[in-house]
């Protein structure tokens, strides 16, 4: 990302962080920015682009946090609980903010279905690494020895993160109800 892009994604974050998902309007994080409108166009479709590009963003610090070593913890559905805490707690930092990526995230906007593909094959990895007790690599490649289990339950479990994150992000249910779910989940999944 060039510095341009770079500011106008701290910008969205910035008015995300402040008033929520509805506040990223373009022309506003241009202003803000103080880009021209035209500059925004040019590296962002949309706002739901800007946004996920913040996710990318907080998805590599968590890689830098917990994707280079082993996760903690002496069982497979220890380790999983590690991660989505982990993952939760990061993006619970700017709840503004987070309630802004799940509703991009869920947008359905076409230009942004390569990079949450990308964010979920990021989040397989750690998974699964975690099951497995190891370090998770920072580009995940699927075939050869992947385990098709592990990544058939790291799927699932992602999918019940997401769908309670939502159930937070809508005001349905608190945090640790997030985490009790997905580690129902894990232990259910892990246990067979």
């Amino acid at each position: 990302m060039d510095d341009r892009a770079k500011r106008i994604v701290e910008t969205a974050v910035a008015l995300a962080e402040r008033d929520g998902y509805q506040a990223v309007r373009l022309r506003d994080v241009a202003a803000s920015a103080q880009v021209a409108l035209g500059t925004v166009y040019k590296r962002f479709a949309s706002k739901e682009e800007i946004l996920i590009a913040a996710l990318e963003q907080e998805s590599e610090k968590l890689v830098a946090k917990i994707g280079k070593k082993a996760v903690p913890g002496d069982n497979p559905q220890e380790r999983v609980r590690f991660v989505f805490s982990a993952l939760t707690k990061g993006l619970l930092r700017r709840p503004n903010l987070a309630k802004a990526l799940v509703r991009s995230l869920a947008s359905g906007d076409p230009n942004i279905t390569e990079r949450v593909a990308s964010f979920h094959a990021l989040i397989t990895a750690l998974v699964m690494a975690a099951i497995r007790g190891e370090p998770a690599a920072e580009e995940a490649v699927w075939g050869g020895d992947v385990d098709e289990r592990e990544r058939t339950i790291s799927s699932i479990l992602q999918n019940v993160w997401f769908a309670s994150f939502v159930g937070w992000a809508g005001g349905l249910h608190d945090v640790p109800q997030v985490l009790e779910d997905v580690d129902k989940t894990a232990q259910l999944l892990l246990a067979a």
